[in-house]
């Protein structure tokens, strides 16, 4: 007898097709069913991932018996309501990022997975590469000292998704690049580091490319073509300042779009050390009494969806703890509100 956890995937736009991909990748997984409301796209997809159990109602997913756990790949408006219902329907829920549209719904996500018993994992896909973990590994050892500084820089020079669809409609996505990109490395630089108290913000938040969208300048588009009938009311740039009490500070740059060099960076300075996430990563740190520069040398192959959906299915087996908790989702979200907040009252305010 199989003892596989059988999963289906409500969504299956671009990123539902990569959790049905990473599922296969999973020995203790079987994907037995998809979902859309794109009848043509479910078929592809249907297709193209050898899954015969089809629905356009996500409702009559959840309703099959033998459909232990769901991952939740649809847009920002649609998490917090599929997921509440997925988890009162007794299944086991991975949910992609960000957790919702803001805290409040993210709180209603977590209170429906404690009224289910039911296991609820955030899809923070970054937390499982090979480089997270190791710069989380040598923070626990205590290698980089107390840390007090972390500085974040996710710069697209042309990077707007689906430009006039809902990842550029705030009553569809929250938000643009900062809760799109942004929620990533807030996620990774508060895991790595077990700050999770951000206390204050400083931040504004600005859309300079994006409207009117027929002046916006690109090479490619995901999620594309341009809509341009459609709506465009979302951050494409971010800056602002965190505080974490009197312990620590985060200063963060996140851009869909800028006239920059692309960039993902994430630099972490303790008492005892300092590294940037991302290429050759170097520890910069004394030996001896004199500064030294220490490569680490590390396998970085793995990691990404498949682990993160192999741990998914190792927390609905009871063997193992989600490694992206509800809480933390919330916490993201909490910071989020807070730097759209603080932009739109030209203040600090409380996170």
């Amino acid at each position: 007898m199989s003892t596989k956890v059988k999963v289906g995937i409500i969504g299956v736009g671009t990123i539902g097709s990569v959790h049905a991909d990473a599922y296969a990748k999973v020995g203790d997984a079987e994907l037995v069913a998809l979902c859309d409301i794109l009848p043509d796209r479910l078929g592809e997809k249907g297709k193209r991932h050898g899954v015969a159990r089809r629905y356009e109602n996500y409702h009559d997913l959840l309703a099959s018996a033998d459909i232990e756990a769901v991952s939740i790949c649809v847009p920002n408006r649609l998490h917090a309501p599929i997921a509440i219902d997925a988890l009162q329907a007794g299944k086991h829920v991975l949910l992609e990022k960000p957790m919702a549209l803001n805290q409040d719904q993210g709180r209603a996500i977590c209170a429906a997975r404690d009224a289910a018993g039911r296991v609820l994992q955030m899809g923070m896909v970054r937390r499982q590469s090979p480089d997270a973990e190791r710069i989380k590994k040598l923070v626990d050892e205590g290698r980089l000292g107390d840390i007090y500084q972390i500085r974040i820089r996710l710069i697209r020079r042309r990077g707007i998704p689906g430009m006039g669809g809902w990842f550029t409609t705030k009553a569809e996505s929250g938000g643009g690049g900062l809760i799109d990109i942004g929620v990533h490395f807030f996620d990774l630089a508060m895991w790595t580091t077990g700050l999770w108290n951000p206390t204050r913000v400083s931040a504004k938040v600005y859309a300079k490319f994006g409207s009117p969208m027929e002046d916006y300048h690109y090479v490619n588009m995901w999620a594309g073509p341009p809509n341009y009938a459609g709506t465009f009311d979302v951050d494409d740039y971010a800056a602002g300042l965190v505080r974490f009490g009197n312990q620590a500070t985060m200063s963060f740059e996140v851009a869909w779009a800028a006239n920059a060099q692309d960039e993902q960076m994430l630099e972490i300075l303790g008492t005892k050390g300092g590294l940037k996430l991302g290429g050759d990563m170097v520890l910069l740190t004394e030996v001896d009494d004199l500064l030294a520069d220490v490569k680490l040398n590390f396998a970085k192959e793995g990691g990404g969806f498949p682990q993160q959906l192999a741990k998914f299915v190792a927390a609905v087996q009871g063997k193992a703890p989600p490694p992206a908790t509800g809480e933390q989702g919330v916490i993201a979200m909490r910071l989020i509100d807070a730097i759209y907040a603080s932009s739109a009252a030209d203040a600090e305010v409380e996170v």
